[in-house]
């Protein structure tokens, strides 16, 4: 049964898929090449990318995997993923329907996972990453990329709003202690992590997003009167362009 929580998923992204195919920081970045190597050296046989969104995961390990599953909750996303994968000649990326938390593939069907810039929309974290695990054959690889929280009270704070305010949706940015625990608690060893800060062109963010002008606006008084911790670790600029922290976990499936 579809939550209201999916609806609203649905309804924020189904509208917005062609930007999130066409996004700069979506569609390159460090994270992606890290993802091509381990793809490349692991040669799946069928890999997933859970929560695809534009779909760039999928396309960068369809060119390693003999064949790719795209899952994701929006019709409309899958939609721009198959037209996308069409105008790269990648015809072996196939589209599923479908919530993190309920997959609908049986145990040990895919020996090879990407999620990237997903889970921080679930609204059950710890069912997701359990189902990622069962999917998942004993000893494939795996590798989740995300906004993370700082960890600080006060950091996580305004990172959390300001997430929230710009797309209702948002459910939670995880510190890296959280991600260790709900991955080992999900059947997951962690290899590797490595974290790294990506900036946020404030416009570009919100338009992506078709944010409402007074959320909008409630973001930027939120930036203005934070407190200098904050917005030294952000690095908020002039016009509200700010700099996120991002994690990428290398993990096996246990």
């Amino acid at each position: 049964m579809q939550t209201a929580h999916d609806k609203n998923v649905q309804n924020q992204f189904g509208p917005r898929a062609s930007a999130y195919v066409e996004s700069a920081v979506h569609s390159q970045g460090e994270d992606l090449v890290a993802l091509a190597a381990l793809a490349e050296k692991a040669a799946p046989m069928h890999a997933i990318d859970l929560g695809c969104g534009g779909g760039h995961v999928a396309y960068t390990m369809a060119k390693y995997a003999r064949r790719v599953t795209a899952c994701d909750l929006s019709a409309d996303m899958l939609a721009a993923v198959s037209a996308t994968a069409k105008s790269k000649s990648l015809a072996n990326i196939d589209t599923v329907e479908t919530s993190a938390e309920k997959l609908p593939f049986e145990n040990g069907s895919f020996d090879f996972l990407g999620c990237r810039y997903s889970a921080h929309h679930w609204m059950d974290v710890e069912a997701g990453l359990r189902e990622a695990r069962r999917v998942l054959k004993v000893g494939s690889p795996a590798m989740f990329v995300d906004i993370y929280s700082p960890g600080k009270p006060l950091l996580d704070t305004h990172l959390q709003t300001v997430e929230l305010l710009r797309d209702t949706s948002h459910v939670r940015d995880y510190s890296i202690a959280e991600w260790s625990d709900m991955l080992a608690h999900a059947g997951f060893t962690v290899r590797a992590c490595q974290t790294r800060q990506i900036r946020m062109d404030f416009p570009v963010w919100i338009a992506r997003m078709a944010t409402p002008p007074d959320l909008a606006q409630a973001i930027r008084a939120l930036q203005k009167a934070a407190p200098v911790e904050v917005q030294s670790h952000f690095a908020i600029e002039p016009d509200g362009s700010f700099m996120l922290d991002l994690l990428m976990v290398e993990a096996i499936a246990a």
